[in-house]
């Protein structure tokens, strides 16, 4: 968990580290257990969705802030972790539909979520899909936010617990819906 400036050589068949200038290093990470099995937790997720070489400042930023969250903050831990899950879906690839519903295009009236069509759906349309999960207008308007927001201001609300256990479950079914892969904390 240390952020550094690395000075790499290409060997015949791997990378040689000919130098390094930390610029941070998490310590907080380092003497808190549940911190650090959340640090982990997000490690592994972005070890599986990059690639060597591979032009990620968009998951890098997004990887630094929320160690940085972990790390320096008192912020509820799974609030976080349910922050970074949607914020990489997006950057991936797997943006969901929050400006209209995803079946009929209705603007209004947002109730459910559904991992199938990947965003919104109305409430007539949300009772159709099997499964779609029924949100509250905290979480519709929660995960707006962590789509359309700043990069560095994503870590910046905080919503009621029910909400929270909301977007812990949506944030979770979507992650693994999406990388088929389930992910354990």
């Amino acid at each position: 968990m240390c952020f550094g400036e690395y000075l790499l050589y290409k060997g015949n068949n791997t990378y040689n580290i000919n130098s390094c200038e930390t610029i941070e290093i998490f310590y907080d990470i380092r003497i808190d257990l549940d911190k650090l099995k959340y640090a982990v937790y997000i490690t592994k997720i972005i070890n599986d969705v990059t690639t060597e070489n591979q032009n990620s400042y968009k998951i890098l930023q997004l990887f630094l802030n929320t160690l940085y969250v972990i790390s320096k903050t008192e912020k509820d831990l799974d609030l976080v972790i349910s922050i970074f899950r949607i914020r990489l879906m997006s950057i991936i690839g797997f943006r969901p539909n929050i400006d209209k519903c995803v079946n009929c295009g209705e603007k209004d009236g947002f109730e459910y979520f559904s991992f199938l069509d990947n965003g919104f759906k109305c409430a007539s349309c949300g009772k159709l899909d099997k499964g779609a999960i029924k949100i509250s207008e905290t979480t519709k308007d929660a995960i707006r936010y962590i789509v359309l927001s700043d990069a560095k201001k994503i870590y910046s609300f905080e919503i009621s617990e029910e909400s929270k256990r909301e977007l812990e479950i949506v944030s979770k079914l979507y992650l693994t819906e999406k990388l088929e892969k389930e992910y354990k904390l």
